[in-house]
């Protein structure tokens, strides 16, 4: 009888397919760069610091030098030294690290080290190795999740939580990040300045086309949070698509020399609308454009110079870079990765929300407070990520409508002040004659027909005077002053436009 060797069983024995040979690839890992780096840590704790803006515990494919890792770190940062004569006493009664020596394995990695100024290498090596092994992890998840017979669990969900994981795998824990020289920002600012000094505004970001708006934020920078807040039927929606139009009209490039694309002037938009549809939304522009009410459109009221005007301005439109997602009830983690698809595909740089409180955090919890302060944290961080600016539209509080100056305050938000807090820009939208229109005097009991005619006439007056007039009141700007913005506004075409003062005319 033949006695079985240990082991004797070869690659070559077993039938040649990828699956055979697919099961014995091990996951990517380095067991003698993670000992170097402990061994390089004990040598000289200063060693830490090269690795420890990106490195974690959980990055070692050796869970025991994870640990080891951990514990040295928790005593560095504590000002203490860790090596294998401090460490002894933690590691002394686990079982773990008995199987492999106890204490005298901890001397053995002492010992494995090779040179110091290497740390920062083995460290990258070993986060390298971990990004190799969460992607296999990845891999497998997304082909598990295929086959799901869930007919809830919808393919473009999978593919855009693949994406996401990707991303997060992507950033979390990168070492490119830290300190940057003062010079290298320096440079950048100045960029920017120069970037400003060329344009025929003399804006540094994205022109909104409102003259008045542009003259006192500069345009929408990129990376900024810009929250519009209103009450309802105040214009958000339409000043969000004025300015949408405006960027994109506007929208100019250059190649560069290495086959770049570098941004002259506008922006390519990303519109996410989670209340109205792509449809409405492109209607308000082209009624905007046209100069015909979008109430006509949608009645089909239109004589046959209407709809030619109108067909001639869809085909001067159509080819504008505006990109419109009107999937409702969007979460933060989808807005993020359809922002990063666009930016990827088509140069996005300008971003709109409306509006962020129909908008789902990741994480449901009962306080809604909460999830708002999640979601406007999760805008800002999109705002950085991609350096565009993000335009929010925002619902705010009745409160408004207690007071008898009704100019909405910072402290009217809706929800969470942590809008306030994480926004760059909060601007609100004011229009007097919303409120005389529903303030129509009346007759009262003990008044005569002339007192009622009287205050009747006055009230017409005024109502005329402001009825095309609006208010941007800009309560916070980090990079600037804050103040009150006069707009004109035509209702009937949803369009704001700059305020002639002298002549009470559009320009």
């Amino acid at each position: 009888m033949i006695t079985p060797q240990p082991n004797s069983t070869s690659i070559s024995a077993l039938p040649e397919n990828e699956n055979n040979l697919s099961s014995l690839r091990m996951p990517p890992h380095n067991f003698e760069a993670e000992k170097a780096l402990l061994g390089a840590i004990f040598a000289n704790n200063n060693a830490y610091d090269r690795v420890a803006d990106f490195l974690r515990p959980t990055h070692f494919a050796d869970p025991i030098h994870g640990r080891i890792y951990e514990s040295s770190s928790k005593l560095i940062e504590r000002g203490q030294i860790a090596d294998p004569i401090t460490l002894k006493s933690f590691f002394e009664q686990d079982s773990a690290l008995t199987d492999i020596g106890g204490a005298q394995y901890l001397v053995e990695i002492a010992a494995s080290m090779v040179n110091v100024i290497n740390a920062a290498e083995y460290g990258r090596t070993i986060y390298d190795l971990h990004l190799k092994r969460q992607l296999i992890e990845l891999g497998e998840n997304v082909v598990n999740s295929a086959y799901s017979r869930d007919v809830d669990d919808l393919a473009i969900t999978q593919i855009e939580k693949a994406e996401q994981t990707l991303y997060d795998l992507a950033t979390t824990g990168e070492f490119e990040g830290g300190f940057k020289e003062f010079k290298s920002s320096i440079v950048s600012a100045i960029e920017m300045a120069e970037a400003a000094h060329k344009r025929d505004g003399k804006i540094a970001g994205v022109a909104t086309g409102l003259r008045d708006i542009d003259t006192i934020l500069g345009g929408l920078h990129p990376s900024d949070l810009v929250i519009l807040a209103a009450r309802p039927s105040m214009g958000k929606t339409a000043l969000a698509t004025n300015i949408a139009f405006n960027a994109a009209y506007d929208y100019k490039n250059e190649t560069d020399s290495e086959g770049r694309k570098k941004i002259i002037d506008g922006a390519v938009v990303g519109f996410f609308s989670l209340e109205m549809s792509a449809e409405q939304l492109a209607a308000r522009i082209l009624s905007e454009q046209t100069e015909i009410a979008s109430d006509k459109m949608r009645k089909g009221k239109l004589t046959n110079d209407e709809f030619d005007r109108l067909v001639v301005a869809s085909q001067q439109l159509h080819n504008l870079p505006i990109y419109i997602d009107d999937t409702p009830a969007l979460s933060v983690s989808m807005l993020r990765t359809r922002a990063r698809r666009l930016k990827r595909e088509h140069g996005l740089g300008l971003v709109i929300v409306d509006y962020l409180q129909l908008m789902e955090s990741s994480k449901r919890t009962e306080n809604r407070v909460q999830e708002i302060a999640e979601i406007t944290r999760g805008l800002k961080t999109l705002a950085k990520e991609l350096d565009v600016p993000v335009l929010a539209l925002s619902q705010l509080s009745r409160a408004v409508e207690q007071r008898e100056d009704r100019r909405p305050q910072l402290s009217d938000l809706r929800e969470s002040g942590a809008i306030e807090q994480d926004a760059d820009v909060v601007t609100f939208i004011f229009r007097e004659a919303y409120y005389l229109e529903r303030a129509e005097p009346i007759l009262r009991q003990d008044e005569s027909a002339d007192k009622h005619g009287e205050r009747l006439h006055r009230w017409e007056t005024h109502l005329n005077d402001v009825r095309h007039h609006a208010e941007l009141i800009i309560a916070k700007q980090r990079h600037g002053p804050t103040g009150t913005v006069k707009l004109y506004f035509d209702g009937m075409f949803t369009r704001f436009g700059n305020l002639d003062t002298q002549h009470t005319d559009v320009i």
